[in-house]
């Protein structure tokens, strides 16, 4: 083949897509036309072999012949005349808008996109019995928020808000830039009103127009029911806010506070009762704390050292009507001393094959 696609790109031919697609976005950058030092020729071989290696089928095939045969597609022999480049988005299996490559190309003015404010993350310990039934928390959180005299307008209370004089109304601004492909439209938003197309006659003197302020707000989390330590909790929208976009998402890590009795496998709840030696010959009736209360638990004659008793639907709940069980591990309580008496009642069901 004359064209070596990988080669091209600077891969293996085992790159995953992600390479493949990362190794594509440096060359775009390094040589598209409209940018210094750039080179068109090499843009376009890099275009082309990105084409290809980033479709599973085109990727088989020209793996297989060292060619492409689907519409579009480019074969080993034709050059880059066989490309359909003013397709390019669609022919190549793209992963991503050419729009992210240009908007770093042209200073970051790419299509205009909703800013978004930052996310923020906490830790919070709760005890073993919350994590297995769920609880409501609340928590003080120090962050950026929508101002709550102008409700985020940014404009003092009662004054009028009046057209951008900047992008007339739009919330963005627009330019128009050569390359390879055309003539490409590129779109900013605007600084001035901060995407809004409007501006307020009079600034909020709280937050001074930008519509958000820092402060502590209290903020409720629902912890469900079953839940592991380590696990990390989402709530969208609750970091913090930012002037003319949505606010970034609240991320909690929940640490579980280790019970000294019950540790949780799956949906079943597991302890460990030690019993008399003679309650396992006999049989016997235990109490047993549980994290719902007392119940009783009755220990059947001749039961060995390990066995488990199970209680069932008194576990983790799996649902509103559904709970795992109780699995309760016997262990027999051996004496240390043994009075004469004692040691001469074991001798003789020793003597009596017991």
């Amino acid at each position: 083949m004359n064209n070596d696609y990988y080669k091209i790109l600077g891969v293996e031919k085992n790159a995953s897509k992600s390479d493949i697609k990362k190794a594509f976005r440096k060359m775009a950058h390094k040589y598209h036309p409209d940018k210094k030092g750039g080179d068109e020729t090499m843009f376009k071989k890099a275009s082309e072999a990105y084409a290809v290696l980033s479709d599973e089928n085109k990727k088989a095939e020209y793996d297989t012949y060292g060619t492409t045969f689907g519409n579009g597609g480019a074969g080993a022999g034709q050059g880059f005349g066989g490309f359909d480049f003013s397709n390019f988005a669609q022919q190549g299996g793209m992963e991503f808008d050419l729009g992210d490559i240009f908007s770093d190309m042209f200073g970051g003015q790419g299509r205009a996109r909703t800013k978004r404010g930052s996310d923020i993350s906490i830790d919070i310990e709760i005890p073993f019995k919350d994590s297995i039934f769920g609880v409501k928390r609340k928590v003080l959180v120090t962050k950026n928020s929508t101002c709550e005299t102008c409700s985020g307008t940014g404009a003092k209370k009662g004054s009028d808000m009046v057209t951008c004089s900047v992008c007339n109304g739009n919330g963005q601004i627009h330019e128009t830039k050569r390359s390879i492909l055309g003539t490409v439209s590129v779109a900013r938003m605007c600084d001035s009103c901060l995407g809004k197309g409007q501006m307020p006659k009079e600034k909020c003197k709280k937050c001074n127009g930008q519509g958000v302020g820092r402060k502590q707000s209290e903020i409720s989390i629902n912890i469900p029911a079953g839940i592991n330590s380590g696990e990390m909790m989402r709530l969208s929208g609750a970091g913090e806010a930012i002037a003319g976009g949505v606010a970034g998402d609240l991320y909690i890590k929940i640490h579980i506070t280790p019970d000294k009795k019950w540790r949780k496998e799956g949906y079943n709840l597991v302890t460990d009762l030690n019993i008399k030696l003679t309650d396992a010959l006999l049989g016997a009736e235990y109490n047993l704390k549980t994290l719902d209360g007392d119940i009783k638990l009755k220990v059947p004659a001749g039961i060995e050292f390990g066995e488990i008793l199970r209680i069932k639907e008194k576990g983790v709940p799996m649902s509103a009507t559904q709970r795992g069980d109780i699995m309760v591990k016997l262990k027999i309580k051996l004496p240390s001393k043994l009075n004469r008496r004692t040691k001469k009642l074991i001798e003789d069901l020793k003597n009596s094959g017991v």
